[in-house]
């Protein structure tokens, strides 16, 4: 959610930015925001300002019941009570004005950074730079979920019994190798300083409406029946949530924080669930961080935050690239964001296996997240960042150090969370 001062200063500016995400059916809801606080603010500015001569007349009712002047007396409290009625029709429009400002405000999108590039869709965005070479092997590596059950470490006929679609049962090695990963990408971040965290899996909607836009919630979130609550999609939700309405102390940023989850996606859209793999499913493990900050500390780090992946996946021998999101394939609220995509020799292409953003005060605006300085009370900027994200990371992992006898080496990195091991057969 922008800041309601900038749509009142310069509402072609957001205008513009909406005309750069390609969101040019939605123009609409600038004008019917600029009007809806235009109404607004007049309701509030009459009624404070009838509240104040209310009450000047209504001390000026003893003082001339005093003096005998009942007469004037019995007019001054028609008068009062005339301007209570008007004061009540003026409460019941703020009443009535407020969400609906507020509702309109949610659907207009954050403003872009200027380095964002312009585009219509995740087919338009720019690859920013490669770490580690792309090999491929002069044999045939498999299908991820090939290679998973000739490992004995997949069994998706079970989870379709018990789950359906969507859902995996990882075994022996192969999840041993998935949780080694996992704890791996934790004990990295806390040697980065991170704060490790294990956050709550189900939040209220008052907090994914905070951290996501209505859109991104429909296609993604799962709502526990009968209450006010919802599995998270990524821990980020949770992590951000923590500190809802707070006033964080300026000398305490930045918090800079990493989680563990498992996260719950109902994967709407055009992409669909993979039915025999584990790339796109309804349910996976992850290692997220999250920071708080000041807004000029934002994008400082926005770019350590993606680095620090790059270097936990080429640590695994895994070669990644980074892909710069262009603006038509940014979500509402973020103001830059970029993917971090693993190589797939199999495919002999690169994947999505990460995403670093940016929010601005958007999340924190929403949310009410502030901190308090030497310059006054202001909302923090917010980011997040994926780690590891479990089974993607895996499949990256299986193909870029699979041997041709079907073997998997690991790499040093993991081999203490591994029992020691050097390879799996």
């Amino acid at each position: 959610m922008i800041d309601i001062v900038k749509l009142r200063e310069n509402p072609e500016a957001v205008k513009e930015n909406m005309r750069k995400k390609f969101q040019h059916d939605r123009l609409d809801l600038v004008d019917q925001a600029v009007q809806l606080d235009k109404d607004y603010r007049e309701a509030l500015t009459k009624a404070s300002e009838l509240r104040a001569r209310r009450n000047k007349l209504s001390k000026n009712i003893g003082q001339l019941m005093r003096e005998g002047k009942r007469d004037e007396a019995e007019q001054v409290k028609q008068q009062v009570k005339d301007m209570a009625d008007t004061l009540k029709e003026l409460e019941a429009k703020e009443t009535e004005l407020e969400p609906q400002l507020k509702a309109v405000m949610m659907k207009i999108p954050n403003f872009i950074d200027d380095s964002v590039p312009i585009g219509k869709d995740d087919s338009e965005n720019v690859e920013i730079e490669k770490f580690g070479e792309p090999f491929v092997p002069d044999y045939e590596i498999p299908y991820h979920a090939d290679i998973i059950t000739k490992l004995n470490g997949l069994d998706k006929d079970a989870s379709g019994r018990t789950s359906g679609n969507g859902f995996y049962y990882l075994m022996g090695d192969v999840a041993r190798l998935s949780s080694a990963m996992l704890s791996y990408a934790r004990d990295f971040m806390i040697d980065k300083g991170f704060t490790y965290c294990i956050p709550p899996f189900m939040i209220r909607s008052d907090v994914v409406t905070g951290v996501m836009s209505f859109e991104e919630m429909d296609n993604m979130m799962y709502k526990i029946e009968g209450e006010d609550l919802y599995l998270i999609g990524t821990s980020e939700h949770s992590m951000i949530g923590k500190f809802k309405d707070q006033i964080v102390d300026e000398d305490k940023l930045p918090i800079t924080m990493t989680s563990y989850s498992p996260c719950f996606r109902k994967e709407v859209g055009a992409h669909g669930i993979e039915e025999r793999g584990i790339y796109r499913v309804h349910q996976f493990e992850k290692q997220e961080m999250i920071v708080l900050c000041k807004p000029e500390d934002a994008m400082e780090w926005y770019n350590k935050m993606w680095s620090y992946t790059v270097e936990l996946f080429r640590s695994m021998d895994i070669p990644v690239r980074t892909l710069e999101c262009c603006s038509g394939d940014l979500a509402d609220l973020k103001v830059k964001s970029c993917d971090v995509e693993a190589w797939s020799p199999r495919q002999k292409k690169y994947f999505e296996v990460g995403s670093c953003s940016t929010l601005g005060d958007a999340q924190a605006r929403r949310l009410g997240i502030r901190t308090k300085g030497d310059r006054g009370t202001y909302y923090v900027a917010t980011l997040n960042n994926t780690v590891l994200a479990s089974t993607r990371a895996l499949i990256a992992f299986l193909e870029n150090n699979y041997n041709e006898d079907g073997s998997i080496n690991i790499p040093e990195v993991l081999r203490p969370y591994m029992g020691g091991k050097s390879i799996i057969k």
